[in-house]
């Protein structure tokens, strides 16, 4: 085994493709989606009763962090839906190829991109 070869463990200087960008991305919000679980579902819960969904409202509209918790899941969710759709299509052969792949990865992050805009907008109107 060659001892002597060149490795690069600065992941600063590494320049990644576009489309494994949106992997890894895609990747993350999944990871951030299973820890927005528990708070979905503490959400729910006080939802069901009227005041505790007139409690949460409350705090929606006062608290600029739940705003932000909120805008983030729900970016979080367009993003990653986004991201699988595009991975269904790959799986029934459309965009397979590496310029489709290109195409397809940029499409993600534009759309995930507006949606992301149009939420905050929604959170914060």
């Amino acid at each position: 085994m060659n001892q002597k070869r060149p490795t690069n463990l600065n992941l600063a200087t590494i320049k990644f493709p576009v489309p494994a960008i949106s992997s890894i991305l895609h990747r993350i919000t999944g990871v951030i989606l299973f820890f927005a679980v528990p708070i979905l579902l503490w959400m729910l819960q006080k939802s069901l009763n009227p005041a505790g969904f007139s409690e949460l409202q409350t705090m929606f509209a006062e608290s600029f962090l739940w705003q932000f918790i909120l805008w983030a899941i729900t970016t979080a969710v367009a993003y990653h839906v986004i991201a699988g759709v595009r991975h269904l299509l790959m799986d029934m052969d459309i965009g397979e190829s590496l310029e489709g792949g290109r195409r397809g990865a940029w499409l993600v992050i534009i759309l995930s991109a507006i949606a992301a805009v149009a939420l905050g907008v929604w959170v914060w109107a």
